[in-house]
């Protein structure tokens, strides 16, 4: 394991004499392994870390100016929505939302003004994948830098660079560090101009992780390629039983047949992940229910844990997205998010079972 650097400053030869590190705000030795590290994973020339997904998010924007747009899928996380809209649009850059499943219909959103094409695929909550390599095409006859939020797949199992993205965004919080003890984010790209514009925000914006929190990321990264294969296979035995269960409507799970964006994740996935959301019969009060009745499943935000999770992204994740907006893309208050952990399949689809019979009998 690399060692931890805690030294906020640095020793120098002479005034004004370059060296490798001079203050950690601009660069600790830590930083650039797990920098270098992130890059190397998603097959990127430059890799970045920041404090959190949305400080990467954030820099990331701040490389616009005013009066510029960006299009965006219209189906992300809620803090992203919530950093376009009320954060982004106070300094002039407006964001059109739309659905990055249809090529055409993203295609149609670009405008002169457009800057930045945003996606996620996986889609938080709904679990819509976009054929990256397509919308790829897109952006760059526009000469628009597109930028995927590959949290929900991870570098294991889909590497958006070579498929035709420009930047590669993670909330490292997530399943890059997968234990559920720090927050972090990460951007990779190969462009020299915007990764020079990058370095220089982090630095001037000082949206950097600490040592501790880098060292903490490059530990989890050593056991990603397990933890992903044991999510992705015990995801895909829970998302089959429960799409065949009476107490569920729908399930969202790119690995099941019947997903809109199967082929597409079969082309460019190596595996459906971890992530499914479900909607259950009954709404709202069904949803709550079957939340309060479940015991593996602990009922917290975030993701991509050793730990199972479910959530109730209506009012929990996805709060900040107005209401009409949630339902208009499909959130509905009836839906549940869960992140299935590296607890055994049986003993998670025995809290499921139980929970969903409790919910169904409203206790």
């Amino acid at each position: 394991m690399p060692n931890i650097v805690l030294s906020t400053t640095f020793a120098q030869p002479e005034p004004g004499k370059p060296i490798a590190f001079d203050y950690s705000r601009s660069g600790n030795p830590t930083r650039q392994n797990l920098e270098a590290c992130l890059a190397a994973l998603e097959g990127g020339r430059f890799g970045f870390a920041f404090a959190s997904g949305c400080a990467a998010g954030t820099i990331l924007l701040s490389t616009l100016s005013p009066g510029d747009h960006v299009v965006c899928g219209d189906d992300v996380y809620g803090g992203t929505y919530r950093l376009l809209v009320r954060v982004m649009r106070n300094f002039g850059i407006e964001t059109s939302f739309v659905d990055a499943s249809n090529v055409e219909r993203f295609a149609a959103a670009f405008t002169p003004k457009t800057k930045l094409a945003w996606v996620e695929s996986p889609t938080n909550p709904l679990l819509k994948l976009a054929d990256i390599a397509a919308l790829g095409a897109v952006s760059k006859a526009r000469r628009v830098p597109l930028v995927v939020d590959n949290t929900f797949a991870s570098p294991i199992l889909q590497r958006p660079l070579e498929l035709g993205a420009d930047v590669v965004l993670h909330s490292a919080t997530k399943y890059l560090n997968g234990h559920s003890d720090v927050v972090g984010g990460a951007l990779v790209l190969n462009d020299p101009a915007l990764a020079e514009r990058v370095k220089f925000l982090q630095n001037a914006m000082g949206a950097v992780p600490s040592p501790f929190d880098c060292y903490l990321v490059l530990r989890g990264l050593k056991t990603l390629p397990v933890r992903i294969e044991r999510h992705c296979k015990s995801a895909l035995e829970l998302a089959t039983r429960l799409s065949q269960h009476s107490g569920v409507e729908r399930v969202y799970y790119p690995g099941l047949p019947q997903h809109p964006g199967y082929e597409v994740g079969k082309k460019q996935m190596r595996g459906p992940g971890g992530m499914m959301s479900l909607v259950l019969a009954g709404g709202e009060p069904r949803a709550r229910a079957f939340l309060k009745a479940l015991r593996w499943f602990a009922l917290a935000e975030s993701l991509g844990g050793v730990e199972s999770l479910a959530e109730h992204p209506a009012l929990m994740t996805h709060a900040s997205i107005p209401r009409e907006v949630r339902q208009s893309i499909g959130i509905e208050d009836g839906l549940v998010r869960l992140s299935v952990g590296l607890e055994h399949v049986e003993d998670l689809w025995a809290d499921l079972e139980r929970a969903l019979e409790t919910a169904r009998r409203g206790e």
